[in-house]
């Protein structure tokens, strides 16, 4: 595996039902792969709010280039 696919992996957490959450969406954050409002202070895109219609584990993308935000769809692997 590559630099960018180790840096870029996924993140699996546990995500509970209708709990509100933030992606992260710029990559700024330091609690990747939620917000922590980094993005305020470097003028870029703001979270993605979710929630789950159930309690799961998810993989939660961190290459931000995933086409099912937040969840990774693979994308970081190309």
């Amino acid at each position: 595996m590559n630099e960018m696919n180790n840096k870029f992996a996924p993140i699996a957490v546990e995500l509970e039902k209708d709990k509100k959450y933030k992606w992260c969406t710029c990559s700024h954050s330091s609690v990747q792969p939620f917000c922590d409002g980094s993005h305020k202070a470097e003028n870029a895109t703001p979270p993605l709010i979710f929630e789950v219609e159930e309690d799961k584990r998810a993989h939660l993308c961190t290459c931000k280039l995933t086409k099912n935000p937040p969840y990774c769809d693979g994308t970081h692997k190309l």
